[in-house]
């Protein structure tokens, strides 16, 4: 049964949402899979906060021009697709190009970042390699403490063997 007008309107509205309030929008051909795969794709992206929405390629062109990513390229929009729109980029190819590999029958098209460059199939399957948020964070602030902690350190063992010689005169004064 073909949607009405009001339908295919609300669709891109939520389209357009999805585009505006993802970082990543990584564009899928699904072709090949059946339903409890796809299932499967949908739980993993859900646990990750990550929505993966099948639409026409039509109300796609339209939700895109309707953001700030009007000088996407859609000329990828082309076959059936599906779309995950993340927060996080790393984590949203990650779990993309790892159910792929599994699934020979997920073929990854590109992505769409939120200034509106287009990315590569290679492009997102680097992301796909990338530590999440979170342990990059984690990196950059031990990589930050590191030479603070070795200062701390160093400046320790001068106290400490300052302490080591003054008890050591203690001690021979005490045997005197």
């Amino acid at each position: 049964m073909a949607k009405t007008r009001e339908q295919k309107e609300a669709d891109v509205k939520i389209l357009a949402e999805a585009f505006s309030s993802s970082k990543i929008a990584v564009m899928t051909d699904y072709r090949g899979l059946d339903v409890p795969a796809i299932n499967d794709l949908r739980n993993q992206l859900r646990e990750a906060d990550v929505s993966y929405k099948v639409s026409k390629n039509t109300l796609l062109k339209v939700a895109i021009a309707q953001t700030n990513q009007k000088q996407a390229d859609t000329s990828i929009f082309t076959g059936p697709m599906a779309i995950a729109f993340g927060q996080d980029e790393a984590q949203t190819c990650k779990i993309i190009a790892d159910f792929a590999k599994a699934n020979q029958n997920l073929e990854i098209l590109g992505a769409i970042d939120e200034t509106g460059n287009m990315l590569s199939r290679e492009e997102v399957m680097v992301l796909a390699k990338l530590p999440s948020r979170e342990v990059l964070i984690a990196m950059t602030v031990g990589t930050i403490a590191a030479p603070l902690s070795g200062f701390v350190r160093v400046l320790n063992g001068n106290i400490t063997k300052l302490l080591f010689a003054l008890n050591a005169i203690q001690t021979k004064k005490g045997e005197v």
